[in-house]
């Protein structure tokens, strides 16, 4: 089979008029990405608020509709947060809080000094409710088993 393949491609690259390049204009990719309603925020807000709350989410939806959220270039509000939380607690995924917290975290990059109190002073309600601790409560915000700088050892 692979001698079969190797053959094929031998023979389209001694004859290149055996390869066919269908041209696709530029207009259509623009076309499709502009059609649509504009959602405002308050709409992406609530959406994604309404979908961690349902009641029947399971952990696929979850981590999906997370991965989604991670891939969208903003922080979200501590109102989908807390709805984040409590779906991890309603399917009892305490490490995927954890986690989240610690994605969150990284999430808000270079203003994380003015966002991350923030965000901390309006879900630890939600936390202390739940049960949920903090990576840095923990201990996750530090290595465990990190070794000195080899720079550092001697001196």
């Amino acid at each position: 089979m692979f001698r079969a393949l190797v053959n094929r491609t031998t023979s389209v690259l001694k004859n290149p008029a055996l390869v066919h390049f269908k041209r696709v204009p530029a207009v259509v990719s623009s076309v499709r990405c502009s059609h649509g309603k504009k959602e405002t925020a308050e709409e992406f807000d609530r959406r994604y608020e309404e979908y961690f709350n349902r009641k029947d989410i399971d952990g696929w939806e979850l981590r999906k509709a997370l991965n989604d959220l991670q891939g969208q270039d903003l922080v979200p509000e501590p109102k989908i947060v807390i709805a984040i939380l409590k779906a991890c607690r309603r399917l009892n995924d305490y490490s995927l809080t954890t986690r989240y917290l610690e994605a969150l975290k990284i999430k808000c990059g270079s203003h994380e000094k003015q966002i991350w109190p923030y965000m901390i002073q309006e879900i630890r309600p939600t936390l202390d409710e739940l049960g949920v601790s903090l990576p840095e409560e923990l201990g996750y915000n530090k290595p465990e088993l990190a070794l000195k700088s080899v720079y550092d050892m001697h001196g």
